[in-house]
């Protein structure tokens, strides 16, 4: 037989493969991390990124070990555990001892996401679930923020000098502005949790992640806006509105929740009307929470919260389908309709 006469050969989908994967995605955001990780490193010391790989490691252990504990097909190559053992680390304070954040990172990776089926099926963000159980378990020690520039010993933080976030009950959750400049708040020169106090580092990286196509611009966009509009339209304590609503801006976990956290594949809505509904509720909620709450900040609680609303907001803002008329979707709803009545009957 000539080639020009070979049978054209078929095969199943999908007919289009990319390079783009998990491990790809994975590898992207902890690349966008690396800034932060090292801002937090001169501020805070060596401490902060032993932690980090600590918690990475453990991540990981927790996670191979569960999956051939069940028999299962090991998927500890797609990152996606080392970038919560990351985040985790990120959203706790330097001076927290690592038996805790190791405790932090089996209820992460085991109850959080392992025990509702792995990757893609964890309904909430495995990093925000742990720090919601250390901070419930160990509300003093998740409470404890070093002081930038007083560097935590290595192996205990018991010496380590501590103070108060921005964002605590002393300062801007009583209306009272840290004894901090703008440029402080900007660069990490402050109180706070190991990734989240350097907003450039974090705007840097989440710029990289819009860059390379890995997150889309909805969903920190539309969270960061609507925390600047409220703060800025009430401010407390009699202060200037850009002021505060500056400060509210670079203080505490919004620049690390709003890129790197809400914007999670498996946590949030699949379109774009729905991202958008998603980030303006997350940012309703932090102002909810950091003006009425208990606790100094509300970036982790709202997004939690909204990550249980994901179902809803799909279902709510999905596109119609391509070529479903008006005339025929009241068709499907009267046939649904006398389907469920014929079925009482």
């Amino acid at each position: 037989m000539s080639n020009e006469n070979k049978l054209l050969g078929v095969a199943s989908s999908p007919h289009v493969s990319s390079p783009i994967g998990t491990r790809s995605l994975m590898l992207d955001v902890l690349i966008a991390l690396v800034p932060a990780l090292c801002a937090a490193v001169y501020f805070f010391g060596p401490r902060a990124l032993i932690a980090t790989i600590i918690s990475v490691v453990a991540c990981e252990i927790f996670e191979i070990g569960y999956r051939k504990l069940l028999h299962k097909t090991q998927t500890s190559g797609d990152l996606s555990a080392a970038v919560t053992g990351v985040l985790l680390a990120f959203v706790c304070p330097v001076t927290l001892p690592y038996w805790m954040l190791i405790i932090g990172d089996f209820f992460a990776i085991v109850v959080v996401k392992q025990l509702f089926g792995g990757l893609g099926k964890n309904f909430i963000n495995p990093a925000l679930g742990g720090r919601a159980f250390l901070m419930l378990s160990y509300p003093v020690a998740m409470t404890t923020w070093a002081v930038p520039g007083k560097w935590s010993g290595l192996i205990s933080a018991a010496d380590a000098v501590t103070g108060a976030t921005p964002l605590s009950v002393d300062f801007m959750h009583s209306g009272v502005l840290p004894d901090a400049s703008i440029m402080d708040m900007f660069v990490g020169n402050v109180g706070g949790c190991i990734g989240e106090v350097s907003a450039v580092m974090l705007l840097a990286g989440g710029i990289y992640l819009i860059a390379r196509g890995v997150i889309r611009p909805n969903i920190p966009v539309a969270f960061i806006a609507t925390v600047a509009v409220l703060t800025f339209l009430f401010p407390k304590g009699g202060n200037g509105n850009l002021e505060w609503m500056l400060y509210e801006l670079l203080g505490g976990g919004l620049f690390l929740g709003a890129f790197f956290m809400a914007t999670d594949y498996v946590t949030s809505p699949t379109s774009p009307k729905g991202e958008i509904v998603f980030g303006i509720g997350c940012g309703l909620l932090t102002v909810f929470i950091r003006y009425f709450g208990g606790y100094p900040e509300g970036v982790s609680y709202a997004i939690l919260i909204m990550n249980v609303c994901v179902w809803f907001i799909d279902q709510a803002t999905k596109p119609a389908r391509f070529g479903f008329t008006k005339e025929m979707k009241e068709k499907a709803k009267a046939a649904k309709k006398a389907a469920k009545e014929g079925a009482a009957k």
